[in-house]
């Protein structure tokens, strides 16, 4: 016969703890329990330590693979700093370029890296949908790297002659971590991109953008002629 519950009350009528008898019934089951599901709970357990041991050793190998790409990389990147684009893009035959340490260790940091640098290298070439390409593939946390990348990616689209797309990736480099150094400079390309496009209105917000709120940008004083330029032509 199972042993019944026991509840006492204390003095200000609150339930008391279980009885030891009943927490030794619960105990009871609980191990009837185990030994019924064994296999189970063994086999939840042991996929538990691969999950664990498996995320632990894939960190260790991004981080050597990281190591290495950056090792790699290293020649790449001198190619780039003397302008040898296409030793750079491509390797030396001893050392690989952007594009091979993409394509081995494209999941790594170094490889994202590789992809900033390939896009550049491709737009000082003139080879303006690859650097695209590679360029919006790229992202970073540092706030002037990323938003460099973005203005870049617009500067690709204008030698295109997309101004809509232009537009929105200079947006995009103005509004990633605003700060007075740069954010002048984007806005002003934005609303020349705006203005290409056909869209004064934007291209006037822009500049607007730019005379309230950096007084002492260098382009302070063009936003301000060309905002007045604009909001002229569009009384006419």
């Amino acid at each position: 016969m199972a042993v019944k519950q026991k509840k006492t009350q204390n003095a200000d009528g609150n339930e008391l703890l279980e009885s030891p008898e009943a927490l030794a019934e619960r105990l009871t089951k609980s191990e009837e329990f185990l030994e019924r599901n064994k296999k189970l709970v063994f086999g939840i357990g042991g996929v538990l330590v691969l999950l664990i041991a498996g995320y632990f050793g894939y960190r260790a190998y991004m981080s050597n693979q990281n190591e290495q790409a950056h090792n790699d990389m290293f020649q790449a990147v001198y190619y780039f700093e003397a302008d040898s684009l296409n030793k750079a893009l491509n390797g030396d035959g001893n050392y690989p370029g952007f594009l091979e340490i993409i394509d081995d260790y494209g999941m790594t940091d170094a490889g994202n890296m590789a992809r900033y640098y390939a896009g550049v290298s491709y737009l000082k070439q003139g080879q303006f949908s690859e650097a695209i390409s590679y360029l919006e593939d790229f992202s970073s946390d540092d706030l002037l790297v990323q938003s460099r990348a973005y203005a870049l990616t617009g500067d690709a689209y204008m030698e295109l002659e997309d101004y809509g797309n232009a537009a929105s990736a200079y947006d995009k480099a103005a509004d990633h971590k605003e700060n007075k150094f740069f954010t002048p400079v984007y806005l002003s390309k934005a609303a020349l991109a705006y203005e290409l496009n056909g869209n004064t209105q934007q291209a006037i917000e822009r500049y607007t953008e730019i005379t309230e709120k950096y007084f002492a940008a260098n382009e302070y004083e063009n936003a301000r002629k060309q905002k007045a330029r604009l909001e002229a032509m569009a009384s006419k």
